[in-house]
């Protein structure tokens, strides 16, 4: 590209945004990695780019990416309830459907990419959590490979019945 920069006017403009095409230089581009979005099931087109300039960036990704955080670190926060924990979640309405989650590289990452899920679908607790993991053996490497279903819900903390044995030691 021998055309200039949009936002300093530098002759020597070798990249492009990624949403409005207009030529940028190193030093003005604004850039993301590859898979920083990777949380979202179907990835808008204009997120998985990963140079802008900066008034794309601005206008379009930061917003997105302030939204991001923020429901990743309530993900991180959700009430999360394993299937064998049927006592505590006996009342809780499951009529939501299963979320499922394949192949993913992490115990900890599959439970927070369906908490992620069921945040952003306006619910505050997994129930019914089911992760399996899965070894896969390449001539003498093995690695684990994760899968995971649960069910979202609404929980009230207030009417969830308390486990007797911990009343001695409630944290």
């Amino acid at each position: 590209m021998s055309s200039s920069c949009v936002s300093c006017q530098n002759s020597k403009a070798s990249l492009q945004c990624g949403i409005c095409h207009q030529s940028l230089c190193k030093t003005c581009a604004e850039f993301l990695d590859e898979g920083h979005f990777s949380f979202l099931s179907p990835v808008p087109e204009e997120l998985s780019q990963t140079t802008f300039c900066p008034q794309c960036f601005q206008e379009k990704i930061a917003p997105a990416l302030l939204r991001y955080e923020e429901q990743k670190e309530k993900a991180k926060e959700i009430l999360v309830f394993f299937k064998h924990q049927g006592k505590e979640t006996r009342l809780i309405s499951r009529k939501e459907s299963l979320y499922k989650i394949s192949s993913c590289p992490d115990r900890d990452e599959t439970l927070l990419r369906l908490a992620f899920f069921a945040v952003g679908a306006g619910f505050n607790a997994l129930i019914d959590v089911d992760l399996v993991s899965e070894k896969i053996r390449n001539g003498s490497r093995q690695h684990l490979i994760w899968h995971g279903s649960a069910r979202p819900a609404h929980v009230d903390v207030s009417k969830l019945p308390k486990d007797r044995s911990l009343w001695q030691n409630p944290n």
